[in-house]
């Protein structure tokens, strides 16, 4: 599985953004989906998962209530929504696909996309 993220940019505190991850390769559907991010300075973190079917999805305490993971197999996209932004959102995000949620389980990464949230 290839996978191109795009959609990042520089927003304001409290402004919206909406991430995609498009997959190659027939193995999509068949993958659980995740995003991650990297803040300067920090290890990379990871933001949420979505199952196969996209049925199930979880997330990280800090995104939890403002972040919507989505998935259309049709398209081979996955999807963040990322809705009241805070400065602390700023990092480069990843979409990763595994055969499994664990987050150990990813072994395709795509290449990044930059979220900057000024305040």
């Amino acid at each position: 599985v290839q996978l191109q993220a795009s959609g990042g940019g520089l927003v304001q505190a409290g402004d919206s953004l909406r991430l995609s991850c498009a997959a190659s390769g027939r193995t999509f559907s068949n993958s659980y989906m995740g995003w991650f991010r990297q803040a300067p300075g920090k290890e990379r973190e990871w933001v949420a998962t979505i199952n196969t079917s996209g049925g199930i999805t979880v997330y990280a305490g800090s995104v939890k209530g403002r972040f919507t993971i989505s998935r259309d197999n049709a398209k081979n996209t996955v999807y963040l929504l990322m809705n009241s932004l805070k400065p602390e959102d700023t990092a480069v995000y990843y979409c990763a696909a595994g055969p499994r949620g664990t987050i150990d389980s990813y072994n395709f990464w795509g290449q990044g996309t930059q979220v900057t949230v000024s305040s």
